[in-house]
């Protein structure tokens, strides 16, 4: 009985230990779960973190065409931009960070706990297996012994049954004889059971040796590996936790070090340099003021130098010498009156002049084009600036218009080679095929070299009136007339409106100018164009689109892959080519998206791509 109490104890108290143990394991799961939501709440700041530095980025990077981009020029400002874009790179290796620790830890926790939930799974199924087997061998063991209990009890009442019999005279023999034999069974029985216990109870203790000093300690073992390999898993995802940072920190290094580099390339001389050039004038100082003399009767003229400050109001005083004082215009000092030499014309006569050159004009979006460039940005000479500023702005100007030239030269140079192949392998191409293009550069690179000349002669102008350092001051050179066609009267009356007859700055726009831009922008006047002037020109040819294009600007006409338009406009240059489908439907294209096929009696025609 004590074993057996004893026996039901360790059961109890090994139940007990496997609820701890599941118990225990499960608060282990639950940890890393906990773990791998912190850092994936890590990675999604990173995440935010880096989207908000790239927007902050993205925010103070300057705009095109704005104020900012030209502000580019000063050490400050491309330092700013340098810590803007070195700001970005930053923001990228948060986002590394946040992408490794989502493929090293998250992803990899997020496996490793399916695996390790199925394996604690497996672990106390087998242990409860164990109990539930070794149970059931006690369960076993407890009924053979009670069964064999009952049976000697009942033998040993069969025995004292037939020993009375026995002892009773009054009995028969035969019924003697009926209780010995039962007795005799009842004995065999027990002794049955006796057997039947003892084989179960080997059976149970060699179960229970087995089960208590081998199962569960190998299920204990089990667990325990699992346990140590859990925290060993955590310690290692928190060692990656750190390498993940440690990795990044040499190029979020070179990002501060580009950020420091880019302070320390500020110069602040250079950029007081920047603005000096910018805002240079080229006026010339004024000159000393003269003493005069008062004496008894006298009064004070109040007459000044010819180029001081207070001669600057334009007005044209009588000198001893008999010349007359001009007026110009000082830095921080408008000249708000009207030179006395310039002479205005009616606006009329302007308007007329400027509907005579309309012939010359190729199309009203021709007309308008010239417009919007020559009035749009200001005289093509800069006339509106002052003479150092307009001087670099002419130099810049021809530099640009000489690369163009080396371009096409450059392009001739090659057609040219190309053509000499041809001569040389007709099977290679058509030499005439080249002639055309040719002739095309031969002509882009004359204009282009007449607007060089008129460029250099606006420029040897301006150069005339700037005075040198060791010179003198001197008076201003006058007014440079040139002579241009028809065409460009628009930019010579914006010239003479921005200057003076001595070649001085005005500020003034001239009133005239601003009313024919009005003119020219109001509906009026489009309408009398388009109804005087805009005629149906006739078709010279005919073109296939080679691809589709979508014209979604104002003047040009969408055509789809392989349709045929009719040609009323060849390409002048700029790449477009003015085609019409119908009667109401024309407008440009660009020339590299058709084939054109001229007619035999179009000027220069010739099939070309």
């Amino acid at each position: 009985m004590e074993s057996g109490r004893a026996t039901l104890l360790k059961e109890q108290q090994l139940k007990d230990q496997f609820d701890n143990l599941e118990k225990h394991t499960q608060s282990g799961i639950e940890f890393v779960e906990r773990y791998s939501k912190f850092v994936k709440e890590r990675s999604e700041i990173e995440i935010s973190y880096a989207k908000q530095i790239r927007n902050l980025s993205k925010k103070y990077q300057p705009k095109k065409n704005s104020r900012e981009e030209e502000e580019n020029k000063y050490t400050s400002c491309r330092a700013f931009l340098s810590t803007l874009n070195e700001l970005n790179d930053y923001a990228g290796q948060h986002e590394v960070i946040a992408e490794n620790l989502t493929s090293q830890i998250i992803t990899e926790l997020s496996r490793y706990l399916t695996e390790l939930k199925a394996e604690r799974k497996s672990h106390f199924h087998d242990g409860r297996k164990a109990q539930q087997q070794i149970e059931s061998s006690w369960k076993q063991l407890e009924s053979s012994k009670r069964r064999f209990e009952r049976d000697c009890k009942e033998a040993d009442r069969a025995q004292q049954y037939f020993e009375r019999m026995d002892a009773d005279i009054n009995v028969t023999k035969a019924d003697v004889e009926k209780a010995r034999q039962q007795a005799q069974m009842r004995h065999q029985i027990a002794a049955d059971s006796k057997t039947e216990y003892s084989n179960y109870l080997t059976k149970f203790n060699q179960e229970q040796n087995e089960h208590y000093y081998t199962l569960i300690p190998n299920i204990f073992q089990k667990l325990q590996e699992m346990e140590e390999r859990r925290i060993e898993r955590v310690g290692v995802s928190m060692k990656t936790y750190a390498e993940v940072d440690r990795e990044v920190l040499p190029i979020v290094g070179k990002c501060l070090d580009g950020m420091t580099k880019a302070a320390e390339s500020i110069e602040p001389k250079t950029d007081s340099k920047q603005v000096v050039e910018s805002y240079k004038s080229g006026f010339e100082p004024p000159g000393d003021v003269e003493f005069e003399d008062y004496g008894p009767g006298q009064t004070i003229k109040r007459t000044v130098s010819e180029t001081s400050l207070s001669n600057s109001r334009g007005e044209a005083k009588e000198r001893p010498g008999g010349g007359k004082s001009k007026g110009k215009l000082w830095p921080f000092i408008k000249n708000k009156n009207k030179s006395p030499k310039q002479n205005k014309e009616p606006l009329s006569n302007r308007f007329n002049e400027f509907m005579a050159s309309k012939p010359k004009m190729t199309c009203l979006r021709s007309l308008r084009r010239g417009l919007s460039l020559k009035l749009g940005s200001g005289p093509e000479d800069f006339s509106h600036l002052p003479p150092e500023q307009r001087r670099k702005k002419l130099q810049a100007k021809i530099d640009d218009i000489n690369k163009d030239i080396q371009k096409e030269m450059d392009q001739k140079d090659a057609l040219t080679k190309m053509k000499g192949v041809y001569e040389k392998n007709p099977q290679m191409g058509d030499p005439a095929s080249v002639d055309p293009r040719l002739v095309e550069m031969s002509m882009n690179i004359e204009k282009l070299q007449s607007e060089v000349q008129k460029f250099e002669g606006w420029l040897a102008e301006v150069e005339g009136r700037l005075p040198s350092r060791s010179d003198p001051p001197r008076r201003q050179s006058g007014l440079y007339e040139s002579q241009h066609s028809n065409s460009t009267m628009v930019d010579n009356n914006c010239a003479q409106d921005r200057e003076s007859p001595d070649g001085s700055y005005t500020e003034e726009q001239s009133s005239e100018t601003q009313v024919k831009v009005a003119i020219a922008n109001t509906p009026e006047f489009d309408d009398e164009f388009d109804d005087g002037d805009e005629e149906t020109l006739p078709t010279i040819g005919t073109c296939k689109a080679v691809y589709s294009f979508e014209g979604h600007n104002e003047g040009t006409i969408s055509v789809t892959e392989g349709e045929l338009l009719f040609v009323i406009e060849q390409d002048k240059g700029d790449g477009w080519t003015r085609v019409r489908r119908n009667e109401e439907e024309e407008g440009y294209v660009p020339t590299s998206y058709v084939e054109v096929f001229l007619e035999t009696n179009a000027k220069g025609a010739m099939t070309y791509i």
